[in-house]
């Protein structure tokens, strides 16, 4: 087993942990309300809505068209 590699390695993920942890402080720390437009896929996220699509609610069909219950 290469102990240079092994730290090598090592080494790498902690600058890529590092790299995570600062970039999810800056999320923490800039949580408030920002001016301007949203970014892309903030504003794609923003436009998708949950439940039906309009017009696709059930239909009341009139009085006369509906079968009388036997």
């Amino acid at each position: 087993m290469d102990v240079e590699k092994v730290l090598a390695e090592m080494r790498e993920e902690r600058d890529q942990l590092d790299a995570a942890i600062l970039s999810m402080e800056r999320v923490a720390r800039g949580s408030g309300r920002r001016r301007g437009r949203p970014p892309a896929w903030m504003r794609q996220a923003a436009t998708q809505r949950r439940g039906r699509p309009p017009g696709s609610k059930n239909k009341v069909t009139p009085a006369i068209a509906r079968k009388p219950p036997s």
